[in-house]
C-alpha cells in the first residue's frame, strides 16, 4: 500500500466534494469578515479576499460571482457566527462568572472582535452605498432579535418582555456607540470601562444572581424578580 493510501485510511479517505465546497466557502466567508474588521468598506476587494483566504480568483467566483454576493453570504455567516461563539464562551465562563454581570463583560468584548467590527462596517457603509443598504438596513433589528433570544435562554422570567425589549435596545446602541469611539482610541482614558462599571451596577440590580444560570452545570432557574 502507497503512503499516500495509508494516509488517507488513517485520516478517513479523502474529502469529499461537498466537504471542500463548505471548507472553501467558510474560508471566503472568514477572510471577508476580517477583510472588513482590517480595511472597512472601502478598502474591501474580492481579490483582497481571494488572498486572505488562500483561493484563486476563479474559485472564489465559482463560489461567490459578484463583490455583494460575497458580501451578502458573509452577513448571514457573521451573524450565525456570533450567536455560536457567545453562546460557547458564556458556557466556558467560570460558574461564578455566569451572570448577567459576565455575560455583559462578555458581550462587551464581543462587540470588540472583528465578527461584530466587520457587522458594524456594513451598517455604517449602507447608510451612503445604495446597494449594501438594501443588504443592511435590517441588520440592527436582526442583532437585537439575538441578543433578545440569548437573553431569554440565559436568564428566563427575569424581566417582562416588553421591558426586556426596551432595555436591550437601548444597551445595544449604548454599547455599539462605545465599540465604535473603542476602535478609535482603545479606552485611553478609561471613560468607556467606568461606563461599563455602572451598566453592570444597574444589571445586577435588575437580574440579581439567584445562582446557576440555566443549562450550566448546577442547572437551577433564577427567581423571578419584580418589574421596576
Amino acid at each position: 500500500m502507497s503512503e499516500r493510501r495509508r494516509h488517507h485510511r488513517r485520516h478517513g479517505g479523502r474529502r469529499t466534494q461537498a466537504q471542500r465546497r463548505t471548507e472553501t466557502q467558510q474560508r471566503l466567508l472568514d477572510a471577508t469578515a476580517e477583510a472588513l474588521a482590517d480595511l472597512g468598506w472601502s478598502g474591501l476587494s474580492t481579490t483582497e479576499v481571494s488572498r486572505r483566504a488562500g483561493v484563486s480568483r476563479g474559485a472564489q467566483q465559482h463560489h461567490y460571482p459578484t463583490k455583494m454576493a460575497l458580501v451578502a453570504a458573509a452577513l448571514e455567516h457573521l451573524l450565525d457566527r456570533l450567536r455560536a461563539e457567545y453562546e460557547q464562551a458564556f458556557a466556558d465562563l467560570p460558574h461564578d462568572r455566569r451572570d448577567v454581570a459576565g455575560a455583559l463583560d462578555l458581550f462587551w468584548d464581543t462587540l470588540r472582535q472583528p465578527p461584530a467590527m466587520a457587522l458594524l462596517e456594513l451598517a455604517l457603509a449602507g447608510r451612503t452605498d445604495e446597494d449594501l443598504r438594501v443588504l443592511s438596513v435590517d441588520l440592527n433589528e436582526r442583532v437585537i432579535q439575538i441578543v433578545k433570544e440569548v437573553f431569554h435562554d440565559l436568564f428566563p422570567e427575569t424581566l417582562p418582555p416588553d421591558l426586556v425589549d426596551t432595555l436591550i435596545r437601548g444597551l445595544f446602541a449604548l454599547l455599539v456607540g462605545l465599540s465604535l469611539q473603542n476602535s478609535l482610541d482603545g479606552d485611553a482614558g478609561g471613560h468607556q470601562a467606568a461606563v461599563l462599571a455602572q451598566l453592570k451596577d444597574f444589571a445586577r440590580l435588575l437580574v440579581p444572581d439567584t445562582g446557576a444560570v440555566p443549562g450550566t452545570a448546577a442547572g437551577a432557574a433564577p427567581a423571578a424578580a419584580p418589574a421596576p
